[in-house]
């Protein structure tokens, strides 16, 4: 299955700064619609080493308000968490009616690192494809809308960005031993991804593959499916009739003259906010 997908896709500059900017724009007006219609959202994130998530997260939360929205970076369940089942922690991390919650990896971990290094037995890996179906088909029938995102990239892109991680010091942190060893199983973990998107992709909780060789694509890609379908299951065209129904803090706030002299004198200028007209 993966490798039918295009890693070839790219994205200039110029479209990547205009496409981001607007997406980013839509996304925050769409936040506030969830919060009047109290539509909770779940947001994962799966992919390889380096494939590009907490870039993704960053641009998609740069202009959501932070009232309403959690990042959780899910890691090797210690304390409390380990000693319950492996859902027990994502259940506890689940948002509130209107409010969004990102999973930086989540409950697959059960069905990919577990599974290939045997940190669970075959038949706990082989039942949790059920418990995860029928996990999320109680999120949905709550009135959760599900995102699940897995950003595929090339063996050699990884190889190139794990070299420039080790190059730049700003970023080796971001590299442990562990990553290489991970590189020796990729046959492994191909297959176990593949059975993953497989068996638990389902009508109401698709998986969305993206093509992430491009880091600029990606984060458009991945921005315009939010958009489109919270658009849809929302029933909010983004118009001038749909924006005028929205809280007053919903409005643009314009970006004070004095954060802005300060920032050109750094050398930085501010990207412009997209009228409404504009989104329309």
């Amino acid at each position: 299955m993966l490798e039918i997908i295009d890693l070839s896709q790219r994205l200039d500059r110029g479209a990547y700064r205009e496409a981001l900017g607007r997406h980013q724009t839509e996304l925050r007006l769409l936040g506030y619609a969830l919060q009047q219609q109290a539509r909770p959202v779940v947001v994962v994130f799966e992919g390889w080493d380096a494939a590009g998530k907490g870039g993704i997260i960053k641009r998609m939360t740069e202009r959501m308000d932070p009232r309403f929205y959690v990042v959780h970076p899910i890691a090797k369940p210690l304390g409390d968490d380990a000693d319950k089942h492996y859902l027990w922690r994502f259940w506890r991390r689940l948002p509130s009616r209107g409010d969004t919650a990102i999973f930086d990896r989540s409950w697959y971990g059960r069905v990919l690192v577990e599974r290939v290094e045997g940190f669970c037995g075959e038949s706990e890996w082989r039942r949790a494809y059920r418990e995860i179906r029928d996990f999320e088909q109680q999120l949905v029938g709550f009135g959760t809308l599900v995102f699940k995102f897995w950003l595929h990239i090339s063996p050699d892109e990884q190889l190139r960005r794990f070299e420039a991680r080790q190059a730049d010091d700003r970023k080796a942190w971001k590299l442990t031993d562990e990553d290489w060893r991970n590189r020796t199983r990729w046959s492994e973990y191909e297959a176990a991804v593949e059975e993953m998107l497989i068996r638990t992709t389902t009508s109401q909780a698709p998986w969305t593959i993206v093509a992430a060789n491009c880091k600029r694509h990606a984060r458009v890609q991945v921005l315009r499916t939010l958009c489109e379908r919270l658009s849809a299951e929302l029933h909010f065209d983004l118009d001038a009739a749909d924006l005028d129904r929205l809280p007053a803090q919903a409005a643009p706030v314009p970006i004070p003259d004095w954060a802005l002299a300060e920032a050109r004198a750094l050398g930085i200028e501010p990207e412009r906010e997209p009228t409404a007209a504009e989104l329309g």
